[in-house]
């Protein structure tokens, strides 16, 4: 009777560790998760952006401050000076949960249809200096889009 009742207290502390198992963030997901819906887009044409910082947050520790937007071709493409195009500029709060999500418009511009457009995220987040106050340091994320005329 009692290794019977060992083995059954050992599966059970056996199925509460594996339930605590922190997830797995790939490396990727350090300044957040960025989709963009739909990926294909003409000036004028609305769609929604929604950024998931369980992953930057849990796993990484980084906890957004502000969050600037931008449509960018992509370097080393197009004719290389098409300046970034600002979206939208948020401030994070976790007190709306670890996502951040909105709908905008694609500005009326001329876009070079094929060319490599992205939608970037710029993750503004605060680390301890070495005199204790906090540094802010921009990482950030990307997903790419189609932009026709």
């Amino acid at each position: 009777m009692k290794s019977i009742l060992s083995v059954a207290l050992l599966s059970l502390v056996g199925a509460a560790t594996s339930s605590a198992v922190p997830r797995s963030c790939p490396e990727s997901s350090q300044f957040g998760v960025l989709t963009v819906s739909p990926t294909t887009l003409q000036p004028g044409s609305t769609f929604a952006i929604n950024t998931d910082f369980t992953c930057a947050v849990d796993q990484f520790s980084i906890v957004p401050k502000y969050l600037d937007y931008y449509i960018e071709v992509l370097e080393n493409s197009n004719n290389g000076h098409e300046p970034p195009v600002l979206l939208a500029r948020r401030q994070f709060s976790t007190s709306h949960g670890l996502t951040d999500s909105f709908t905008t418009t694609v500005p009326k511009l001329n876009y070079f249809e094929g060319a490599p457009y992205v939608v970037q995220v710029d993750v503004t987040y605060p680390i301890q200096g070495t005199d204790g106050e906090p540094v802010y340091i921009v990482g950030g994320t990307e997903a790419s889009i189609s932009l026709s005329a």
